[in-house]
């Protein structure tokens, strides 16, 4: 998928109709409960004038746009280098308008950490536990998942979950059917064998979000299915029992039993865990696919927002400002393409990549490189080995023009490497379920949470560099002497890559 030149084009002409050609400011919003009003900071008209273009939603209310502007100039003295407010501007050609504030954003880094934190969040639900999954194995997490969503149900909880028909094609039926048995209504997306009327059904158009949300107040979203894969951390193993094994599954097909070595190891990946109104709005999301799907019951009504607590301007620094990107096939462009495509063509300081499935567009290379040629530290931390070899080698055919124009690449060992994950200039971070590939582009729903702020980027940061510690850097000079059945097999996966 190509982003049109004048797509690019409008990204810039509203960055400098914004920023009105001076750098020095950055920005962001955040909203946080009973603080005094004494604390927020004089507006800048620069912010001001970015806070024309935006709504920011808090979990009772809209904010109005004096606090919009405050908001924004608050974050701009955390921020370095006006990259805040240059990123917020930039990004408003592509829609993003409807922005969340008030919460938090916690990084959850891979499977032990998140289904602790799931499961405890699912144990304290009230009124509704809503999940939605790529895959949902009947095998170990799945089955301890069950049992409980069984249980708040018993206990008087709305639950419902939706799962991919084709990610979840391994799980027995019998285990959909006992959770319907104990009151908890599933519903597969896009059967393969469609049961229901539904306004557009298409084999090639999966559901690969993962989400969780529970009373409509804290939500999970990220890389991580609810799979037996992830139920070891990523490098808690022996050291070199796995380097050298090939991965059993990838995120675009269920987990094969034929492989059960390297499901004892663990997967690297990455889940944000949100508050406030950014959790509220991918509960909208699920209920969204849900009716979109024809799926039965009818989900009750959310519960009412909280409206007895004040809501007022603070510069607390873990709560930042978060942006919901959904895509869909259906949609007249990719947002979170076209987010990160816009993101990286106005970076100045740092784009740091963590993808587990790297088969890039064009105009992707293009950024990247661009990128890096005016002086960008561009990182990215790609897999070293892959269950669907064609995505690893297409991914491989672009590593020659990459290194060339200075990007620096390196791959993980040791671990499968699912995580999708972006940092940039150090304020703006994303976290989600879209991969590089045509697939997410084109043929997936996807969701990622866009977050604004320095804090967290921090943290998205001190986990790349974790990561980069465990992997094997790319050189240009080592990579030109790969041998000739690599380089074939790089040029039939480039060749083969829209086909997937």
């Amino acid at each position: 998928m190509r982003v049109p030149s004048s797509t690019r084009a409008a990204c810039f002409g509203m960055a400098a109709l914004l920023l009105g050609g001076l750098g020095g400011c950055a920005a962001g919003t955040l909203v946080a409960r009973d603080a005094p009003a004494e604390q927020a900071a004089a507006s800048s008209p620069r912010a001001a004038t970015v806070a024309q273009g935006i709504e920011v939603h808090a979990r009772q209310r809209r904010l109005t746009a004096a606090e919009r502007s405050q908001l924004i100039t608050q974050l701009d003295a955390q921020a370095q280098a006006g990259d805040l407010l240059r990123h917020l501007a930039a990004q408003q050609p592509n829609g993003l308008q409807d922005l969340y504030a008030g919460g938090e954003a916690d990084l959850l880094i891979d499977g032990p950490a998140t289904f602790k934190a799931m499961f405890a969040a699912i144990e304290r639900a009230r009124h509704t536990v809503l999940l939605e999954s790529y895959i949902v194995e009947d095998a170990g997490i799945a089955l301890r998942l069950a049992t409980l969503l069984k249980r708040k149900r018993a206990q008087g909880v709305q639950v419902a979950m939706i799962y991919d028909d084709v990610g979840s094609f391994g799980t027995a039926a019998s285990y959909f059917q006992a959770l319907r048995d104990n009151g908890v209504p599933t519903c597969a997306f896009n059967p393969l064998v469609p049961k229901r009327r539904m306004a557009y059904w298409s084999l090639a158009h999966r559901d690969h979000r993962k989400i969780l949300v529970v009373d409509g107040e804290v939500a999970f979203t990220g890389g991580i299915n609810i799979s037996a894969v992830y139920r070891s951390g990523s490098f808690s193993r022996p050291k070199g029992k796995a380097a050298a094994a090939p991965a059993s599954s990838t995120d675009q097909a269920a987990p094969s039993e034929s492989s059960e070595h390297l499901r004892q190891n663990g997967w690297r990946d990455t889940q944000v865990r949100l508050t406030g109104a950014a959790a509220q709005a991918l509960d909208t999301l699920v209920r969204d696919t849900w009716q979109h799907q024809g799926c039965l019951p009818a989900l009750p009504d959310p519960p009412a927002p909280n409206t007895t607590t004040k809501v007022t301007v603070t510069t607390a620094a873990h709560s930042p400002l978060v942006a919901v990107l959904p895509s869909s096939p259906l949609d007249p462009f990719n947002r979170i393409y076209a987010t990160l495509l816009t993101a990286i063509d106005v970076s100045r300081r740092s784009v740091w990549f963590t993808m587990a499935y790297f088969a890039p567009t064009a105009d992707m290379i293009d950024a990247l490189s661009d990128a890096a040629r005016r002086g960008v530290d561009v990182r990215l931390i790609l897999p070293s080995q892959s269950d669907f070899s064609p995505v690893l080698h297409a991914g491989r055919s672009h590593y020659t023009t990459l290194l060339d124009a200075g990007v620096q690449l390196c791959e993980l060992q040791g671990a499968v490497l699912h995580a999708k994950t972006v940092v940039i200039d150090g304020v703006l971070s994303s976290v989600g379920s879209s991969n590089l590939d045509w697939r997410s582009f084109a043929g997936n729903n996807e969701v990622n949470a866009l977050v604004f702020g320095e804090d967290f980027a921090l943290r998205m940061q001190a986990m790349f560099e974790s990561d980069l510690r465990a992997c094997a850097p790319v050189t240009l000079t080592a990579w030109r002497q790969r041998p000739v059945w690599q380089r074939a097999k790089e040029a039939a996966a480039g060749l083969l890559e829209r086909l997937w």
